[in-house]
This record gives structure tokens, C-alpha cells and sequence, in this order.
């Protein structure tokens, strides 16, 4: 006899109140339930998705550690004000706009390693440099740590300025740089899941949504500059595109 899944969440190994809690958590990034407003009670959450009691207070649970939810006894559970405080990340077109965005950005960042390492180059990307310096960092705001980037910078250009690149966000470092001419740039932008190891990076649930950023910069000469790969929760991703007529 075929088995058959829960109606809305199917058959997978993913326990049902982390599948429940991303529901909710897709609720409060949409606007559906806005900061301070107050979530239906339990037993209407427990009818409308077909859970036991349990599952939605383990969700509950799960968002209120995350700082999303607030329950209040004898109240009900509210959404915090710092779901809409949360900032997103535009994925600019330009590479102006971009290093401008960037520049008027403070986030925190943590070194995961460096190391003299060449990256993985595509034909299509430009020349490589004959080494390269990188840097693997995790990007964090107000504590939340946001994408993990491993970034590899042509070494003739990282000597230029081994402190700045070490301590400040690399675009707007390398951008300033006097004599290096970025003659060319390309972006793409994939979706995928969180591994293993990118959720524990950055403390989100297995398979949380991602937005994977590939960067490319090059000299007049078509040499690689400037390589990153960068991993960012979903969340914090705002694409906004122009439809030509």
C-alpha cells in the first residue's frame, strides 16, 4: 500500500516543527505577519497546517530563540520589531553601485582562513593571475551572521595593501587602489541550499534557502583581479530588476 505524506509537508526526513517554523519564517520576511502584530492562537496554527500541538510550540520555540517571536504568557506570541528591522542586501548591476553599497556598509567580519591558493577559473572568466592570496570570511550584522565569502585577489595587487584588505570589506579597498583599472566585471546569481557546513557557519536550520554570488573582476589586460564565491541566507537577499518594454 503506497504511503501517503501530510498534506502540505510530505514525506521527508526534515522534523515537522523546523518545516513549520520556516512556514512561519516565510510569513514574517513577507510581511504577512508585520512586526508587533500578534500570531493566531495554537489551535488555529494547529488546524490550519494539520500539526499537533506540540509541533507548533516547538516552532514556536525555534523562532523565539532566533529573535523573530516573542511569546507572552497569558498574551499570545507576538512578531519582534526586529523582524523588520532585519536589512537586506540588494544584488546591485553595476559595479559601481555595488562597491558603493558596500561602502556605506559596516558589517562585521571573522577570518576562517588565509592561505595562497589559486581559485577554480572557467574559461569564460578572464586570465589568471600567476598567484593569488586568499581569504574565507564570514559577514555578520548586529550579530547575525549573514554569508560566508572566500575571496582570492591577484597577490601583486593584496601586497598593495595587505592591512586594508585584512581589516575593511575588499571591493571598496580594491576599487581605490590608484593605477588598477577594473575594465571588466561579471556577476551570477544561483539558488541553492545550506550544507552542513555553511549551516553551522552562520546558524540556520539544514537547507535553509541560500543565494549563491560569483564575482569576477579583470584588468584592461583581461587578468583576474579579484575572484569570490559568496554564500547568503536567502533572507537577506533583495533582487530588483527593470522590465524593458
Amino acid at each position: 500500500m503506497k504511503q501517503i505524506g501530510h498534506p502540505i509537508f510530505g514525506s521527508t526526513p526534515i522534523p515537522r516543527y523546523v518545516q513549520l517554523a520556516d512556514l512561519f519564517r516565510q510569513r514574517v520576511d513577507k510581511g504577512e505577519w508585520s512586526p508587533g502584530s500578534m500570531l493566531p492562537s495554537i489551535d488555529m496554527l494547529m488546524a490550519q497546517f494539520d500539526v499537533a500541538r506540540v509541533t507548533v510550540r516547538q516552532a514556536i520555540a525555534m523562532l523565539a530563540e532566533e529573535g523573530l517571536l516573542s511569546p507572552q504568557r497569558g498574551r499570545g506570541t507576538f512578531v519582534t520589531e526586529k523582524a523588520g528591522a532585519r536589512r537586506r542586501l540588494r544584488v546591485e548591476t553595476t559595479l559601481g553601485d555595488l562597491v558603493e553599497m558596500y561602502r556605506g556598509d559596516r558589517p562585521e567580519h571573522s577570518t576562517l582562513e588565509e592561505s595562497v591558493a589559486s581559485p577554480a577559473i572557467k574559461p569564460t572568466d578572464g586570465i589568471a593571475a600567476p598567484k593569488y592570496f586568499h581569504m574565507r570570511r564570514v559577514h555578520s550584522r548586529d550579530g547575525e551572521r549573514y554569508c560566508v565569502i572566500a575571496i582570492y585577489i591577484d597577490h601583486r595587487v593584496f601586497r598593495r595593501a595587505p592591512t586594508r584588505f585584512r581589516r575593511e570589506l575588499v571591493l571598496p579597498v580594491l576599487t581605490s587602489l590608484p593605477d588598477l583599472k577594473i575594465a571588466s566585471g561579471r556577476q551570477t546569481l544561483t539558488i541553492s541550499k545550506a550544507d552542513v557546513e555553511t549551516s553551522r557557519l552562520l546558524g540556520i536550520p539544514l537547507n535553509t534557502p541560500m543565494a549563491e554570488v560569483r564575482r569576477v573582476l579583470c584588468d584592461a589586460k583581461g587578468t583576474i583581479v579579484y575572484l569570490a564565491d559568496v554564500s547568503y541566507r536567502g533572507d537577506y537577499i533583495h533582487l530588483e530588476m527593470d522590465l524593458k518594454a
